[in-house]
C-alpha cells in the first residue's frame, strides 16, 4: 500500500460540498475519451490538484477516470497539505566554524 493510500485510509471520510482532484498519471498513452474528460476537469499535467463541486456530473466524470486520479475531500485536503508543510518547516541553521582554536588565536 503507497503512503498516499495509508493517508487516505487514516483520515475519516465525511461528505464535502467540494471535491480536491489530483492527476496522479501521465496524460500519454490513454484514450481520447479519458483525456478529453481530464482537459474538462482542468487537468494537464501530473501532480496538479483541482477543486470542483461534489456534483453527479463530477462524480461521473471521476469514476470514468478513476485510475488516473486521486479524489479527496477538503479535510483530506487540508489534513495532507498540512503534513506537507510539517515535513518542510524550516529547522535552525547549522553552524559550522571551521577554525581551529589555536590558529584564531596566533592571528590575535
Amino acid at each position: 500500500m503507497s503512503a498516499f493510500n495509508k493517508f487516505k485510509a487514516s483520515v475519516p471520510v465525511a461528505w464535502s460540498p467540494n471535491l480536491y482532484i489530483t492527476l496522479v498519471r501521465g496524460i500519454p498513452g490513454t484514450r481520447r475519451l479519458h483525456r478529453r474528460t481530464l482537459e474538462a476537469l482542468r487537468l494537464r499535467k501530473c501532480n496538479r490538484t483541482v477543486m470542483r463541486w461534489n456534483t453527479p456530473t463530477v462524480r461521473g466524470m471521476l469514476q470514468q477516470v478513476k485510475r488516473l486520479v486521486a479524489v479527496e475531500t477538503e479535510e483530506m485536503f487540508k489534513a495532507r497539505k498540512e503534513s506537507e508543510a510539517k515535513h518542510r518547516a524550516l529547522r535552525p541553521p547549522i553552524v559550522i566554524n571551521h577554525l581551529l582554536a589555536s590558529a584564531t588565536d596566533s592571528t590575535k
